[in-house]
């Protein structure tokens, strides 16, 4: 029977990872590909033209920094010599999925093997698909969503929380997207930042996998994901807001988000961001679209208000005919007369602060 090696006999296949944060910036490098040996399905392998030292566990080599560097690929090939490399690629390779295979379809009754690799994980918590991911293996993507539809597999988690779905946007695999939504996964899980696979991808701009996750979500998921605040109390609405990307909030706004959904933190919304960028072309949009310009932030301030000692006066302009008018000046700081009640209480605090202690009965 055709399955999965056991993952212990190749500690080769299991790197340290760097929250696929890095993966995410990995994916602006350059890379190359590594030519496959092997016959049948193989995995294409990619490295960065950055060239980075990571820790493998093995004794550290001389001049190697103490700290793992913050720019490493989450498979860590970079920090590998030629010949180590070449290994792991190898190592990589045997991962094979005979999809073809009756034995690993469907296995006898009660003995588990043909869900065996299912349960192997590297010591960051990946799973094969999950490796099979990052390394942008089709034929093993393929194969292994399609042997666990429906199955809490697709929504297996690392280390890092991040889900499968996750892991294919962050390498924008927009086919793999949608190849795991059609098979059942959750796109409301979030990672160990709060951030769903849609937080992600508005955050990174990637148009063809929100187009991918929001045309393929069940309607409540999708009202579920674009509502939910991350970690840092931001919405996909305001990751795009922030980053100005004009197509995704017009879309997300269409789909029915709350265009004047508050930050968490300090109760901006999407108009409060886009002035906070000075981007004129968001403003207009938001406005366009029916944000209101007299929201308040926590601290008492509206759109208007950020236009304060900012160049772009087109943006005041917009702003301006739509903010009431006992809302155009900015708000007190604080008042002198709040200052003396505080000093008087605090005073009061202290004199009436033993009063009641007893001491012996007296």
């Amino acid at each position: 029977m055709s399955s999965l090696p056991v993952l212990s006999s190749a500690p080769a296949l299991q790197p340290h990872r760097g929250h696929l944060q890095t993966a995410e910036r990995g994916r602006q490098q350059t890379t190359e590909r590594t030519p496959s040996r092997s016959h049948g399905p193989t995995m294409d392998l990619h490295r960065t033209s950055v060239l980075n030292q990571m820790d493998y566990g093995r004794d550290p080599k001389e001049g190697k920094p103490g700290q793992a560097s913050e720019e490493r690929l989450d498979s860590g090939l970079d920090s590998l010599k030629e010949e180590e490399y070449q290994a792991v690629a190898a190592e990589i390779r045997r991962l094979k999925v005979d999809q073809d295979s009756p034995q690993l379809r469907q296995a006898p009754a009660g003995t588990g093997e043909a869900h065996e690799w299912k349960t192997q994980i590297t010591e960051d918590g990946d799973t094969l698909l999950h490796l099979a991911i990052i390394h942008e293996a089709k034929d093993y993507i393929r194969t292994m969503i399609d042997l666990s539809m429906n199955s809490d597999f697709l929504n297996s988690q690392n280390d890092q929380r991040q889900t499968a779905l996750h892991l294919a946007v962050i390498t924008s695999q927009a086919d793999v997207c949608q190849h795991l939504l059609v098979s059942g996964c959750d796109p409301t899980l979030v990672d160990d930042s709060g951030d769903t696979p849609l937080h992600i991808a508005c955050r990174h701009g990637n148009l063809l996998c929100f187009s991918v996750i929001t045309q393929n979500c069940e309607p409540e998921h999708l009202h579920t994901v674009m509502a939910a605040c991350n970690y840092q109390g931001q919405n996909c609405l305001h990751l795009a807001s922030v980053q100005g990307f004009l197509s995704l909030v017009e879309n997300m706004v269409d789909l029915g988000a709350d265009i004047n959904a508050k930050e968490q933190r300090n109760g901006r919304s999407a108009l409060h961001l886009a002035v906070d960028q000075q981007n004129l072309s968001l403003v207009k949009l938001l406005l366009q679209k029916g944000a209101d310009a007299n929201l308040l932030t926590s601290g008492g301030h509206t759109p208007y208000h950020l236009t304060y000692g900012r160049d772009n006066d087109d943006i005041r302009k917009e702003l301006f005919a739509l903010t009431k008018p006992d809302l155009r000046e900015l708000p007190d700081s604080g008042s002198d007369d709040s200052e003396e009640e505080d000093d008087d209480d605090e005073e009061s605090d202290e004199e009436v602060a033993y009063d009641d202690i007893q001491w012996n009965g007296h």
